[in-house]
């Protein structure tokens, strides 16, 4: 693998994920602005282009160990993947945040308000978070499937009301970038997680626990920006020819 100045972040981690650890601890997106080339990342984040490189070097050199290979899954198996691991831990981590959040903002509010904040940007991004994922597993899933049997059994696509699955698409990597910025603004909130001296045990789980939730993000939506997506628009279009 040839890294350089103008390779993409998105298509890299794609190929190899362990890179994405190189990335977060540089403090590069590479789900939701896994386009840009390193050098575009490195440029904005004031990163030596020639550093990131060597440690993406290091990693990619290393022996590959327990490293599951998305890229070579069919894809409506990812996306069941997606659907059962990424959106159920979702689900549950909201349900558990919340009161967590709730109770940090009534007994450390007064002194920290920034946690009004958090909870303001998490309970948002709870409540789209799960009308976004409604629409995958009611509309861009199944569509998804429906790519693969067409192929499999050699039958024409049927028709539907969105066109081409680009539109819904277009339209779920719009919404995962406004899900990017949220947790951006949360990482800032909270000093990067970083709970601060008066924290309670409450307060120092909260962190951690938006953390962990931020780092499964960001995994979830690699998976889909950077490799469920750009397979089914390239079968999609193999199909129409």
């Amino acid at each position: 693998m040839d890294i350089s100045e103008k390779t993409i972040i998105g298509e890299l981690v794609a190929e190899d994920y362990r890179t994405a650890a190189v990335f977060q601890s540089n403090g590069i997106d590479f789900c939701c602005q896994g386009n840009r080339t390193i050098k575009n990342a490195c440029d904005k984040k004031e990163v030596m282009p020639e550093s990131l490189i060597n440690e993406l070097n290091a990693i990619v050199k290393e022996q590959v160990k327990n490293t599951t290979d998305f890229q070579s899954w069919p894809i409506d198996l990812l996306a069941d993947y997606i659907e059962k691991k990424h959106h159920r831990y979702v689900t549950e981590k909201i349900t558990a945040i919340k009161p967590y959040l709730e109770k940090i903002c009534k007994v450390h509010g007064i002194h920290h308000p920034e946690l009004f904040a958090i909870k303001e940007e998490f309970f948002a991004s709870a409540d789209e978070l799960t009308s976004h994922m409604k629409k995958e597993e009611q509309v861009l899933f199944p569509y998804v499937r429906t790519l693969v049997n067409s192929k499999k059994e050699n039958q024409p696509l049927i028709n539907t009301h969105f066109g081409t699955i680009k539109n819904p698409i277009a339209m779920m990597m719009q919404e995962h970038d406004i899900e990017g910025e949220r947790f951006r603004k949360i990482a800032g909130l909270s000093n990067n997680y970083t709970p601060p001296a008066d924290a309670c045990n409450t307060y120092k789980v909260s962190f951690a626990m938006l953390k962990e939730y931020e780092d499964d993000l960001h995994t979830h939506i690699h998976l889909e920006n950077n490799i469920l997506f750009p397979k089914a628009i390239e079968l999609e279009k193999e199909l129409n020819v």
